[in-house]
């Protein structure tokens, strides 16, 4: 469970992912709150239940509601027919909600309710998944819509987040970026557009050959392909070593839709593995790239998608560096790796467990004497 509200009850509850909670309306309080299971028997309840059939529930977690100041309805996040995160509303004394936004773009969080607006975080303008920006939705005419960050500074500012005050009278913006110049990369199986994000050296060259290193992660609802301006060791790498550093955001990555994202869906080590390669493999014929001197690296999941890259045997890589990676998901966090993998159980998944071991394919390792568990 990762959103739960506790009751005096108390019960055993299934350790699956794609089912999220109950919504119940107590006859005797009329007041709402959000459990798993309804103890007393003698209220008449009104549920809702969320579940994914492609995937897990929410993000990295269930999305929470907002609940409106009577109590008697709440905005949500949750995924639409076309497998895109919007806001719904739910009445409780209805079935169904009415979703107040859509698009092929996702909501990422609501940030404040009052009694006339609904403010909000998406990735709606440009079509950029990496872009945040600070919207408004009239409650009684959903049609009325405002951006409220989009054109304060769009050459500097890109991707924004919100502070509120209690009674939403104020916010305080913060823009992160960019900074960073951004690409699109095109799937020819699909024609979905896929983000990567490169540094180049200064005073760059195209006719030169740079050396390239993938900066991976890679991980259920990951994004590195943004707007975000950073100081960092890719860029201390592009300036002073003169190395291209790119990053690319494939099939699992977040804020895409759930189409992309629930791709590795109990099957980790898969389509995100193959799109890094494919992906490198691409930008191997980019003239300025000398593809004879391509790395990879990555820390935590970076760490297990770089073995698994490398253990691949593409022939794309040269080497790599694995940081902090996960060899076995047996040994792992049971509540991260169950979200994504189901249980190690011959009845669930552990058929996907045993091919997305990272020690399977190992040829030649390294191994320095400082352990890291973050």
């Amino acid at each position: 469970m990762v959103i739960i509200t506790w009751d005096m009850g108390g019960g055993w509850k299934t350790r699956k992912w794609n089912l999220m909670s109950k919504f119940t309306k107590s006859e005797k309080t009329m007041g709402c709150k959000f459990k798993e299971t309804c103890f007393n028997r003698e209220n008449r309840e009104r549920q809702h239940i969320e579940i994914s059939t492609t995937g897990w529930v929410g993000r990295f977690r269930p999305a929470e509601p907002h609940f409106t100041s009577d109590g008697n309805s709440f905005y949500k996040i949750i995924s639409n027919e076309e497998g895109y995160k919007h806001i719904c509303h739910f009445q409780t004394d209805k079935r169904n909600c009415i979703f107040i936004t859509k698009g092929a773009w996702e909501v990422i969080g609501i940030e404040a309710l009052t009694s006339d607006y609904l403010y909000y975080i998406s990735n709606e303008y440009k079509g950029m998944p990496g872009g945040r920006n600070l919207y408004k939705i009239q409650l009684n005419d959903y049609t009325k819509v405002m951006c409220l960050s989009c054109e304060l500074n769009p050459d500097r500012c890109q991707y924004y987040s919100v502070s509120f005050s209690q009674d939403a009278k104020y916010y305080q913006l913060r823009c992160s970026g960019p900074g960073l110049p951004l690409y699109t990369l095109h799937n020819s199986s699909n024609d979905k557009e896929f983000w990567y994000q490169m540094i180049l050296p200064p005073h760059f060259d195209k006719s030169k050959k740079y050396p390239l290193l993938i900066d991976v992660y890679a991980g259920p609802c990951s994004q590195k392909a943004d707007a975000i301006f950073r100081l960092n060791w890719a860029t201390y790498l592009a300036s002073t070593e003169n190395i291209v550093v790119a990053s690319f955001d494939g099939r699992g990555s977040g804020y895409q839709g759930d189409k992309i994202m629930h791709a590795i869906n109990r099957r980790l080590g898969t389509f995100e593995v193959e799109d890094q390669i494919e992906a490198t493999r691409q930008f191997s014929k980019m003239g300025f790239v000398d593809d004879k001197r391509i790395a990879i690296w990555g820390w935590s999941y970076g760490g297990y998608v770089t073995s698994m890259v490398l253990g691949a045997g593409s022939g794309v890589f040269k080497c790599g560096i694995a940081v902090a990676p996960v060899s076995r998901w047996e040994y792992y966090d049971s509540v991260y790796t169950e979200r994504y993998m189901g249980l190690p159980t011959p009845e669930d998944n552990l058929d996907s467990y045993r091919v997305s071991d990272a020690a399977l394919d190992i040829l030649s390792l390294l191994h320095d004497h400082i352990a890291d568990a973050t």
